[in-house]
């Protein structure tokens, strides 16, 4: 049967146990996490028909299709005994850029850091943006709902999306979009896949019980971050508000839903060119979440949080040994808050307010401020964090215990807290690494 899937497709495809086969299976066994499993196969499709042979190949013989990307995941989300199909190859196109509108068309294998210095002429930028922006596609954000520096003024992904086309699980082709009611009930007249899914969702969503449960069981609505499971909550908010578009619930999704051929971004123009930030040396992680909230009531454009592990990490590295110039004396952890403004004057008023409210509360023990390209290499040092941590030597590796948790910013002091009291008790080494400012 693998032979004649071959034959459909444009794309490649590895199957079998010769050596090359074996090779490109075992290396799309893993991803950025420590878990590891064989895919049945793996495909690299080259269009939408090769995607749609997939589809209906995978549905036929009772197989899982893993969509994958850079395969930067941390959680074991693009690894699995399916097949893998990786569209970083040929799904790589920047489409439209609608200026007035501010959108553009992409594949699901741009790169973020590509399509923002392809959009950078425009006057425009993609928001969101991971520590792994320099290698993370556009389709894996979507799938993992990713978030990242400044999600705080720029929000997730989810938030981010005008438009998503794809291939539902029959093959089928779809355009999710908004909708307001008229046009929620016209998608409920449709005799396909992409009706049916309307009215399954009218049925439920109507339902008291179903509204019920969903209220319940989902965060406050303050925990704003939250880029993993099915948004339900958003899906039921937007029922209610008569402003329907179902890329917010494909949006963190992994890929279980859909598989995405293109997709439009919502655009913002270039944040203002002055920016600093404050890098506020802690003696204790608590004492740096307590400087966050502060950070937060100083309406900041991002707030980061290093610890003394990754910083004693950059000491033998030698790019980010040039970065920490910043540091000073040994710092438990360094909340790094950045602020943007129109004018260097109202920068340094801002920054200067803020480090005054921490010294009233006794927060921090030193508070350098950074400028400019200064700033650039701050953030370099906490975006190599994870690949610090993931190459200590020796066969003793770190294992990612918690991995994107979502807890409101004033919640985190006690809950971090409660988490290294835990982590103490069984003796055990940890680092704490955050985009404290999005909890």
């Amino acid at each position: 049967m693998w032979q004649e899937l071959q034959q459909r497709l444009s794309g490649e495809l590895y199957y079998d146990e010769s050596v090359l086969h074996r090779a490109m299976r075992l290396s799309y066994a893993t991803d950025a996490s420590v878990y590891q499993e064989k895919p049945v196969a793996v495909a690299i499709p080259r269009n939408t028909n090769d995607l749609r042979e997939l589809i209906v190949f995978a549905g036929q013989n009772k197989l899982s299709l893993i969509p994958r990307a850079a395969g930067t995941s941390l959680a074991g989300q693009v690894v699995g005994s399916g097949i893998v199909v990786d569209i970083s190859k040929y799904f790589t196109a920047i489409g439209t850029v609608n200026e007035t509108e501010q959108w553009v068309e992409v594949q699901p294998g741009v790169i973020r850091d590509d399509l923002n210095l392809f959009l950078k002429p425009y006057g425009l930028m993609f928001g969101p943006e991971t520590s792994t922006a320099n290698r993370a596609m556009i389709g894996g954000m979507i799938g993992n709902n990713s978030c990242g520096l400044h999600s705080i003024i720029w929000g997730d992904t989810r938030e981010n999306i005008v438009e998503i086309t794809c291939l539902l699980s029959d093959g089928s082709e779809a355009v999710f979009t908004e909708l307001d009611e008229k046009g929620f009930a016209g998608k409920c007249l449709l005799k396909n896949m992409e009706g049916g899914i309307y009215r399954e969702l009218h049925k439920l969503l109507d339902d008291p019980r179903t509204a019920a449960a969903i209220n319940e069981g989902f965060p406050r609505a303050s925990v704003h971050r939250r880029n993993t499971g099915y948004a339900l909550d958003s899906l039921l908010q937007m029922y209610r508000n008569g402003k329907f578009n179902l890329c917010k619930l494909i949006a963190g999704s992994e890929g279980t839903l859909c598989f995405i051929t293109s997709v439009k971004l919502k655009l913002r123009p270039l944040p203002p060119s002055h920016r600093c930030i404050v890098a506020v040396h802690t003696h204790t992680i608590n004492e740096s979440l307590r400087a966050n909230i502060i950070a937060l009531e100083h309406h900041c454009s991002a707030s980061e949080l290093v610890d003394d592990i990754i910083l004693e990490y950059t000491r033998s590295n030698i790019e980010q040994s040039a970065n920490r110039f910043f540091v000073e004396g040994a710092p438990r952890a360094i909340l790094m808050v950045e602020f943007f403004a129109e004018s260097t004057e109202a920068l340094h008023q801002q920054s200067q307010l803020f480090i005054a409210k921490l010294q009233s509360l006794q927060l921090g023990y030193a508070w350098p401020v950074l400028f400019g390209v200064e700033t650039d290499s701050a953030w370099n040092l906490r975006k190599a964090g994870l690949g610090l941590l993931r190459n200590e030597p020796g066969d003793t590796q770190p294992v990612n215990l918690i991995e994107d948790c979502a807890v409101d910013a004033n919640d985190l002091p006690a809950y971090i807290e409660d988490l290294e009291q835990l982590l103490k008790k069984h003796n055990t080494r940890y680092s704490m690494y955050a985009h404290a400012g999005a909890g």
